[in-house]
């Protein structure tokens, strides 16, 4: 018993020599960037994503995420499956394009359809698909192309590309300028449009321009530059997109019915490098005027309203990621107006592609890098 004293002391001292202790990888805390001192915490579920772009949750606890150059990836358990699904259609990962967006259908359950947007070559260039499959496995089967955009070209950038349905189960999905700004104004060219189908790819009846010789009929909204970002409101079910300006005036705003939201007519941005103006300013009668725009650009990717129980000081806040100033932008709204903006996660996670509402009440956030992450921010409790 008299050697016990030493012991304590060297096994006291050994302790003090060991390397420290460090937290779960994966998991950080941060502090956060906002007024109310809140905290949360970032925990990733995955990393080696190569420039993910959407995520969807399926029912049984699974996630689907797209990467850009053309692969569909599963998460299982917080783990990524080394094999992508197989089936996809050819995809053209070129500039901007590749395999973009994905979402359920709303009876998922019932019907097991998946819908996704991607970029393919045609006769006359790329341009934004979409199409529908059944996921048996690791496979894609059942696959229809519900839609092709109708001109192609050679630019490898502005393809849109988010996709939603609505409480009545219509699919709606952005299409961008494609890098020639006055298609946005042509009715008959889906480039600059938002798009309005029946779950199966048919045209609805009651869809805008239906009729016109003049125009698409599958347009529901037009003089839209790059759309990526569009979520609907979980309370009023309205559908709201926001947009990349060029230099300044990215925008965001409540999509309605036939009207026309400017591009390249009127905007606040400017043109890039030498910073004249574009169009005709920043209002003209019968285009619509942003709900919100900023100015500079943040470049913003994926987008939408918060209603979950975990973090109640954020409920009925949109939030929207962004590419340049690689943040989270959280708008906090009063009857559909903007009343306050917080930037969160200033620099933390790189560029942010896409932010979805998880369905245990978590947000999610997807990194658009070689080595993209999937994180998710949980309470500080």
């Amino acid at each position: 018993m008299k050697q016990l004293p030493g012991l304590l002391l060297r096994l006291t001292l050994l302790l003090l020599l060991l390397p420290p202790l460090h937290p779960v990888a994966g998991a950080q805390r941060l502090e956060p960037d906002y007024v109310d001192s809140s905290g949360f915490r970032v925990v990733t579920i995955c990393e080696g994503l190569e420039h993910p772009w959407g995520l969807a949750f399926l029912p049984d606890g699974r996630m689907l995420v797209t990467e850009r150059p053309g692969r569909l990836r599963l998460i299982e358990d917080g783990v990524l499956n080394p094999e992508p699904v197989a089936g996809l259609p050819e995809i053209t990962a070129s500039g901007q394009g590749g395999l973009l967006d994905i979402v359920l259908h709303p009876n998922y359950r019932e019907n097991g359809w998946i819908y996704f947007s991607y970029v393919a070559f045609d006769t006359d260039g790329m341009g934004t698909r979409v199409a529908r499959a059944r996921l048996d496995g690791m496979q894609l089967r059942d696959l229809e192309v519900l839609f092709r955009l109708n001109i192609g070209s050679m630019t490898g950038f502005h393809f849109g590309s988010r996709l939603v349905f609505d409480r009545a189960g219509f699919l709606y999905f952005t299409i961008g300028d494609r890098g020639d700004k006055d298609r946005a104004q042509r009715l008959d060219d889906h480039a600059g449009s938002v798009i309005r189908l029946h779950d199966d790819g048919r045209v609805p009846a009651d869809n805008p321009f239906v009729g016109r010789a003049d125009a698409r009929p599958e347009i529901y909204s037009y003089g839209h530059r790059n759309p990526q970002g569009m979520t609907l409101h979980p309370l009023t079910g309205e559908l709201w997109l926001h947009e990349h300006g060029p230099q300044g005036g990215d925008e965001l705003n409540l999509l309605q019915a036939g009207r026309n939201y400017g591009w390249p007519v009127i905007t606040y941005g400017v043109n890039y490098g030498i910073g004249t103006r574009i169009g005709e300013g920043t209002h003209k009668p019968g285009m619509v005027q942003p709900i919100y725009y900023w100015v500079p650009s943040i470049a913003p990717s994926g987008m939408t309203f918060y209603d979950g129980d975990r973090f109640p000081q954020w409920r009925g806040s949109l939030f929207i990621g962004s590419l340049k100033f690689q943040l989270l932008v959280r708008l906090e709204m009063v009857d559909g107006e903007v009343v306050k903006e917080e930037r969160l996660l200033r620099g933390q996670l790189g560029r942010i592609r896409d932010v979805r509402s998880g369905p245990e009440g978590l947000l999610y956030l997807l990194t658009d890098a070689s080595n993209g992450r999937l994180v998710r921010l949980e309470p500080d409790t």
